[in-house]
């Protein structure tokens, strides 16, 4: 996968994108045909247990887009640029931006509307894909106050429309929905010649995106609306835990089994 193939997917074939973390959650999405691999800021509150994904790093997330690469080195890998990364000028984002492609990630995401296309532009220009983002952006959660649906009002709908095509005209090779309401996310979707891929703005986009927790079922305590349990692995994963701790406290295991002896053939892995 690359930019240019991702592109010509637009009102082609769906495109199917999940965040990732590390390695084995990378090699995972890579074998099951996952187009696109999204190390997200989301790192922070599904990996890192912060309350949002305001304290993120870039040294945080360079050593995950790293691990994630090491996990599916062939795969297509975007990495989330995290607050203040690039917001206080241009020359350190694309300073930021290009520590991310040095460690395996094929392209950033930056959230944000018309107000960061001339970033966007350079960016671009200086050999570095840029995936857009708005709606939602959780970076700016401060200034929505809270997590709100967008697009509801007149002028937020002109403010996302002229957005997506500032981004587009700019060099944006994809552009991310967030929690827009379906019927302008539709709009934006046929206003531009640039996928869309969303998460909480209904049907009609380009492509979805899900965070790997919540698509598994690995946080019993948060479930959004606008995402889809697939499996229940938090339910497995404690089963599993609580098996081992009863077989080792009643001596069920070890066994003969999972045992060496002077006698034992083969390798640890046998």
């Amino acid at each position: 996968m690359n930019v240019e193939k991702l592109k010509k997917m637009k009102g082609k074939e769906k495109i199917v994108m999940v965040t990732a973390y590390d390695a084995p959650s990378a090699r995972i999405a890579r074998d099951a045909g996952i187009d696109v691999i999204l190390v997200g800021d989301s790192l922070g509150n599904n990996v890192l247990g912060y309350e949002n994904t305001i304290p993120v790093t870039m040294e945080e997330m360079l050593i995950h887009v790293a691990a994630v690469k090491r996990g599916a080195p062939d795969a297509f890998i975007v990495a989330d640029m995290p607050f203040l990364s690039y917001q206080t000028s241009v020359e350190k984002a694309v300073e930021n931006a290009g520590k991310f492609l040095k460690v395996g990630a094929n392209a950033v995401k930056i959230e944000g509307g018309e107000e960061f296309g001339e970033l966007v532009q350079k960016l671009v220009e200086s050999g570095i894909p840029v995936m857009g983002h708005i709606g939602l952006t959780p970076q700016f959660v401060n200034r929505f106050g809270g997590y709100r649906v967008q697009g509801k009002t007149e002028k937020n709908r002109e403010y996302l429309l002229r957005s997506a095509k500032e981004l587009e005209k700019r060099g944006a090779f994809a552009i991310v929905l967030e929690l827009i309401v379906e019927e302008v996310a539709k709009e934006i979707t046929e206003s531009v010649s640039i996928p869309t891929i969303g998460i909480g703005s209904g049907r009609f986009c380009d492509g979805q995106v899900l965070v790997w927790h919540d698509l598994l079922g690995l946080n019993p305590d948060f479930v959004p609306r606008f995402s889809k349990k697939y499996a229940n692995l938090y339910e497995v994963i404690l089963k599993a835990l609580q098996d081992f701790r009863r077989e080792v406290k009643e001596g069920l295991f070890p066994t003969e089994e999972h045992s060496f002896t002077d006698k034992s053939k083969g390798g640890v892995s046998s």
